[in-house]
């Protein structure tokens, strides 16, 4: 398949600082986990993944933590097709933090149904542990979004995740919509 039929997906990373959005995006693009880094600014990687027989080139935005006050940026709603949103399952304070930026990601798209993941990571730390697996389930429910527990350490849902993620995006999309192309102009 050339570059140019590859159907291009933008997914933004959302949520606090420290609950491992970084880990989980490195773990799927490189299949490694860092115990250390530095607090991300913002950076974006790109993946080719195969979902459902299609090829997709993802285009995957590691976000800065989000907190109450830090504005969904315009670069966090505009162009993006999918929306993982994760909290750790050993912060209570995290888990709280997602149903604040997903209000704010359907203000500023002015949609009610964004397609988007809700992650519980850091399921590797089970008796840290400060928001149950049902609370987790009952907040994708309110929201009609995928909820998965995830361990970017241990390599746990991390390609599910993404592909959940698709899905959601695969979703909403008509299926004769046709992908915009670069440089096609009609003259009428």
């Amino acid at each position: 398949m050339s570059g140019d039929s590859l159907k291009r997906r933008k997914i933004a990373v959302l949520g606090s600082r420290s609950v491992g959005k970084s880990s989980l995006v490195k773990q799927f693009i490189e299949n490694q986990f860092m115990d250390a880094y530095y607090p991300t600014i913002e950076s974006t990687f790109a993946k080719t993944v195969t979902y459902k027989g299609i090829e997709y080139e993802c285009h995957i935005i590691d976000t800065a933590g989000q907190d109450e006050y830090s504005p969904v940026n315009a670069q966090h709603a505009i162009g993006i097709h999918g929306y993982i949103l994760v909290y750790s399952i050993a912060s209570r304070n995290s888990f709280d933090m997602i149903q604040i930026i997903y209000d704010k990601i359907v203000d500023f798209c002015g949609v009610t149904d964004i397609p988007c993941v809700i992650v519980g990571s850091k399921c590797d730390l089970s008796q840290s542990r400060q928001v149950q697996s049902s609370e987790g389930q009952k907040l994708g429910q309110k929201n009609g979004a995928p909820w998965v527990e995830a361990s970017a350490k241990e390599n746990i849902n991390v390609g599910k995740v993404f592909d959940l993620c698709l899905q959601e995006i695969e979703k909403r999309t008509t299926p004769n919509q046709v992908e915009p192309q670069a440089n096609r102009c009609v003259v009428m």
